[in-house]
């Protein structure tokens, strides 16, 4: 009882934060792209880079074919969106104790925010990059359409389950540095085990349970159904039960693990 009381207690600090919280992140935006020459322009180049080449390596070098009747050029950019979002935040959410660490020696600030400010600032970026998708289909002909809406429902979800996983990672390299690393590897292996440039089709029956217990399957998987496949995501009721339990529990580990470690950050840094 006491440990929902404490994370209760915890949630409501962040819902009061919310504006300094909006404010934080748009001048976090704003500073790491306004001091370079090309400026905000720098924050969608690299995507946009990395989008060209695994095209030009998937659909040239290995001469891919449409996924299930679909361009591959479209089917790919709707799984590797979201995993743009996913681990540039990850990345830097994980280090906002460390970048922050002057913040996080004043007690009147409140350090769980950090890593929210991270991930809101790289929402800026996602936003536009949900209107390229929206762009690149109606290039190719296909229109807006009502199950476009459930995106908003998928980017809530990665956005939850961000913010349970930063919650942990965070606290943690504030007293093992070695974290930041790890979640960098993790990020590197989640790549490649999670279908984003190549589809789940082509995995063996028996094999594809391992590949669903992967949350990053749900959302990747999500965002195609919300623009090529033209399904509900209620549609898949024990994926997405399982999904909500996962961040669920990401969700309130991280936040315990955050509330009890707070205490001991600025002596640590």
């Amino acid at each position: 009882m006491n440990y929902l009381i404490q994370f209760l207690t915890f949630l409501s600090d962040i819902i009061k934060s919310r504006r300094l919280i909006l404010e934080l992140a748009k001048n976090d935006f704003k500073k790491n792209y306004l001091g370079s020459y090309l400026g905000l322009i720098w924050a969608f180049v690299q995507p946009g880079c990395t989008i060209i080449i695994l095209w030009f390596v998937f659909q040239v070098g290995f001469k891919s074919m449409p996924v299930n009747n679909f361009p591959f050029v479209l089917w790919l950019v709707c799984g590797i969106v979201p995993w743009f979002f996913f681990s540039e935040s990850m990345s830097n959410a994980t280090n906002s104790m460390l970048e922050n660490r002057y913040l996080v020696s004043k007690v009147v600030f409140r350090v769980s925010v950090l890593p929210l400010i991270k991930i809101l600032s790289g929402l800026f970026v996602h936003i536009f990059f949900i209107g390229f998708l929206f762009g690149m289909f109606f290039i190719y002909g296909y229109e807006p359409n009502i199950y476009n809406l459930q995106i908003i429902y998928y980017l809530f979800a990665m956005f939850i389950l961000l913010v349970g996983i930063s919650w942990l990672t965070s606290s943690l390299v504030v007293f093992l540095k070695d974290v930041g690393q790890i979640v960098a590897m993790i990020l590197q292996f989640a790549f490649w085990l999670t279908p984003i440039v190549w589809s789940y089709n082509i995995v063996p029956e028996k094999y594809l349970i391992y590949i669903k217990l992967n949350p990053l399957y749900y959302i990747i998987e999500g965002y195609r159904e919300s623009f090529i496949y033209h399904k509900w995501f209620w549609e898949h009721t024990y994926l997405t039960t399982y999904f909500w339990v996962v961040t669920i529990m990401f969700f309130s580990i991280g936040a315990v693990t955050f509330k009890r470690l707070r205490p001991h950050f600025a002596d640590v840094l």
